[in-house]
């Protein structure tokens, strides 16, 4: 009961966290702009410079990191839960790797030069595949394996970054560079209604899952365990899967391939706040989308004017910070 009432007060406070980091990545770039100067131009700085770097370049970014962010750690909370398998992430299931080879397709076929905008539209239709796929294949006599699920996600991932690496060695120049920039991942997506659709994904995600954040506590004892504490396992499992599936897709045919987001954040969220998916859920989301935000704000800035691909430097710092929690033997599930 005492952890319980200290959740309030933790979620503000990473909701204040989140709000610094997106009020940071809005002042500083190539354009060094103040805090103060922002409100100014928002107020009555229509048709400026400013006003077009903040409001037309830089916000639609920061919007869609905290979506993608937060949608990809809720994503990795969900499948750690119902897997109890604390490497399991959201790529891990092969929807990345559906969604780079729908992708690397549009590019090689010069689709995405006759029809501008498509990519994320194939990207989403290779990540439902994808899943529809591991989803029939893994269901026997109406249960869900989840260890079929596992398996049969890795070796369809396995496949389809082989078959991309196929298309790659067949592309031309200008072809392989745009899908390598894709595959790394990228927040500037330009298409302001796709910045839209991902927010209200990402928002719809992570309410509907709330409402399983009991069911993912019980699922912590096994899925016997749950039967006992009266959890219709098999309808959640489905219901679990589609959420996190769906937000995985989004995310992927909007942004690319962000790595090491829905792996990590999950892990630092339990080790500071314990295992109770009624914080671990939403906190994942704040912290996932400010982890986002400023590695995308690190990523266009450290070798400024050079952008670098933000899943490079999800990589980096991520790696570093699952080092770090395998070192303090936080890595599973909260365990101490």
């Amino acid at each position: 009961m005492r952890r319980t009432s200290r959740y309030p007060v933790q979620v503000l406070f990473m909701g204040l966290a989140v709000a610094a980091i997106a009020a940071f990545s809005l002042c500083v770039g190539s354009s060094e702009i103040s805090l103060r100067k922002i409100l100014e131009t928002i107020i009555n700085g229509k048709g400026t410079t400013e006003y077009s770097i903040v409001l037309d370049v830089r916000l639609p970014r920061i919007i869609l990191g905290l979506a993608v962010g937060g949608s990809l750690s809720v994503a990795g909370v969900i499948l750690q839960g119902i897997f109890r398998n604390p490497l399991v992430e959201p790529y891990t299931l092969g929807i990345s790797g559906g969604a780079s080879l729908a992708v690397c397709a549009g590019i090689v076929t010069g689709l995405a030069r006759s029809i501008p905008g498509i990519l994320p539209v194939t990207g989403f239709i290779g990540s439902a595949g994808v899943i529809v796929l591991v989803y029939f294949l893994s269901i026997r006599r109406g249960v869900l394996k989840m260890s079929g699920v596992l398996l049969t996600g890795v070796m369809v991932s396995f496949i389809c970054s082989s078959l991309v690496m196929v298309l790659m060695a067949l592309s031309r120049a200008e072809d392989l560079q745009g899908i390598v920039f894709w595959i790394m991942g990228s927040l500037g997506e330009p298409d302001r209604l796709l910045v839209r659709a991902e927010a209200c994904a990402a928002v719809l995600g992570l309410v509907l899952s709330y409402f399983f954040c009991l069911d993912l506590n019980a699922f912590s004892l096994g899925e016997e365990g749950a039967v006992h504490l009266g959890i219709n396992v098999e309808k959640t499992k489905r219901f679990l899967f589609a959420i996190a599936s769906v937000l995985t897709g989004f995310s992927v045919s909007v942004a690319g391939v962000i790595g090491f987001v829905g792996l990590v954040v999950p892990h630092f969220v339990r080790m500071f706040f314990g295992p109770d998916h009624r914080i671990v859920l939403v906190g994942s989301f704040l912290c996932g989308a400010g982890f986002l935000v400023l590695c995308d704000t690190i990523a266009r800035t450290i070798v400024s004017p050079v952008e670098l691909p933000v899943g490079v430097i999800t990589g980096i710092l991520g790696g570093i910070l699952f080092v770090y929690a395998l070192t303090r033997r936080h890595i599973y599930m909260g365990e101490k």
